[in-house]
């Protein structure tokens, strides 16, 4: 039987067509995806990602025990409610999962992993801290509910229907999290556009979204949250990384401090491995739809796309695509679809941030 959230009675009732994400019952669409698009990157959409996982970590030496085991670096998070993004490798440099990680206290920091990842990280990371001995707590929790609010006018509306939050909330800069009675509020998000990740009870999920619909925030399916996230340059764990690729050939390596002394797991082998392959960007420049595992032909040798999809912001095809190293931003290159090669230009992502077109 498929997971549910909190919310899964109050799409059905919202005519949402439901689908089945990686063992959880989920919203794909309400209605038309691409309008759905257009009003997360034009006012403002909401999102239910209750599939996602909260862990929170408690106890002393967390900050020593994060420093081993994500490839970014903790110490980056100095003030309380930072948060930073991250991946967590196998001692092959593979990537276990990406995540965001936030600083609330030295005895308190909250990570939400990936919904189809939540129980091998939970896992993973309990085994990190058995073999280190540390006095940890490793709490997932299940009890809270996560809806996402994305857009221009995003946090105007969560502060319609908060309006005692919006003291709080108001002078958080981006990738910063703030608490408020029972609301964890974080200006983070996956679309590419301004707006808040709320962490709430799962009771009380449905009353807020229910309250932001009627202020005008559109529903929003999975659907149109695959396309905001590759117009916003932002990578799927499972399409455009997994366990059998690292985070350099991802596109990923500004998330990977190999600078700083310190080891982490995966970083031995991150720097015996030459770097050969890149991700990138592709724009089709012909009539198609770019997807994933298509053939990319250069001059320097083939590579594959990642994630692939039309943009409805561009109205054009897009793509995130795995290429030889020596290809880079403006070359041209070929795209196998069907047994036709398309041309394609070279750039590098985003695509789309704040709603304007970067290339």
């Amino acid at each position: 039987m498929l997971k549910q959230t909190p919310l899964n009675q109050t799409h059905r009732d919202m005519g949402a067509r439901m689908v089945d994400f990686g063992g959880w019952d989920m919203p794909v669409s309400y209605g038309s995806q691409i309008e759905e698009h257009h009003q997360v990157r034009r006012a403002a959409g909401m999102f239910d990602v209750s599939h996602m996982l909260p862990v929170d970590i408690t106890g002393i030496g967390i900050r020593d025990f994060l420093r081993y085991l994500l490839a970014n670096n903790v110490d980056k998070l100095k003030e309380p409610g930072r948060a930073l993004y991250s991946c967590m490798l196998n001692p092959d440099g593979g990537v276990i999962d990406d995540l965001i990680v936030y600083f609330m206290q030295e005895d308190w920091f909250r990570i939400v992993v990936n919904a189809g990842t939540a129980d091998k990280d939970v896992a993973w990371m309990e085994r990190q801290r058995a073999v280190h001995a540390l006095n940890l707590a490793i709490r997932p929790r299940r009890d809270l509910a996560m809806i996402a609010v994305q857009g221009p006018n995003a946090r105007n509306c969560v502060w319609q229907a908060l309006p005692a939050v919006r003291v709080t909330t108001e002078p958080l800069k981006p990738f910063h999290a703030a608490e408020f009675a029972q609301y964890f509020i974080a200006r983070t998000g996956y679309t590419g556009e301004d707006g808040f990740e709320i962490l709430l009870p799962a009771p009380e999920a449905v009353d807020l979204w229910k309250t932001l619909h009627s202020l005008g925030v559109a529903p929003v399916g999975l659907g149109a949250r695959d396309t905001l996230r590759l117009e916003a340059g932002m990578n799927l764990y499972g399409q455009d990384m997994d366990e059998t690729v690292n985070p350099l050939e991802a596109g990923l390596s500004w998330t990977v401090d190999l600078a700083s002394p310190r080891d982490f797991l995966g970083k031995q082998a991150l720097l015996a491995r030459p770097l050969t392959m890149h991700m990138l960007g592709l724009i089709l420049l012909d009539k198609g739809v770019l997807r994933a595992h298509q053939k990319v032909l250069t001059p320097h040798g083939a590579g594959e796309i990642t994630s692939g999809s039309f943009s409805p912001t561009l109205e054009r095809s897009i793509a995130f695509a795995r290429l030889p190293l020596a290809v880079a931003a403006g070359d041209r290159v070929q795209v196998e679809i069907r047994n036709k090669l398309l041309d394609a230009k070279v750039v590098k992502p985003p695509f789309v941030r704040n709603g304007k077109s970067l290339t």
